[in-house]
């Protein structure tokens, strides 16, 4: 007699993006004499995860142009216009990732589609994990940190001032940084 013992599939999961706990975060250089923060306030957005195998991680986020938030009103109007965002045409900022890399380092490179404008470019973000725990719910959280440079011309944000002593208003390397927390929301087998 013969028995045969199957083996468990890897947990996948799905974890929703918790944009009360989650931070989208620009600088962009002003002047070519200081630099400008600002964040977006509306995220939101899935992350699916294989326990075993963190190359088969899937993200898909939506950023809402309009909860654009430089602390100064008159600039987020001008970049919520046509010259920047253009929100009315473009009201969202997507991001789907194609693939992840584990470096030696045990760092993870997530290589996806940013798109902005109508304008889709691959963007490749350094991410980490940052923890992982129970919160008071009973629900399981997790925390991940990422960064990228991009350049914003590639996105058809082209708008600027050339100043009358030389150089210009705005600059075009755009630095993200993004803090996101995760809520697990289903576990299946793949």
């Amino acid at each position: 007699m013969t028995t045969t013992v199957k083996t468990p599939a890897p947990a996948v999961a799905a974890w929703q993006i918790d944009p009360a706990h989650s931070n989208v975060e620009f600088a962009v250089r002003h002047l070519m004499i200081s630099t400008v923060k600002g964040r977006f306030g509306e995220v939101q957005g899935m992350v699916t995860m294989d326990e075993a195998d963190p190359t088969r991680a899937a993200v898909d986020v939506t950023i809402g142009t309009a909860s654009i938030d430089t602390r100064v009103e008159q600039r987020d109007q001008h970049l919520r216009s046509p010259d920047f965002f253009d929100v009315e045409h473009f009201p969202a900022i997507t991001y789907r990732s194609r693939r992840v890399e584990v470096g030696a380092d045990g760092g993870l490179r997530v290589i996806g589609d940013l798109t902005i404008r109508g304008t889709t470019r691959e963007v490749a973000l350094a991410a980490s994990p940052e923890g992982r725990g129970r919160d008071p719910w009973g629900g399981e959280r997790a925390g991940f940190s990422a960064t990228a440079k991009i350049n914003r011309r590639d996105f058809g944000l082209t708008w600027n001032q050339v100043l009358e002593a030389g150089g210009v208003a705005v600059g075009d390397e755009v630095k993200i940084s993004l803090d996101v927390e995760l809520v697990r929301q289903a576990a299946q087998a793949a």
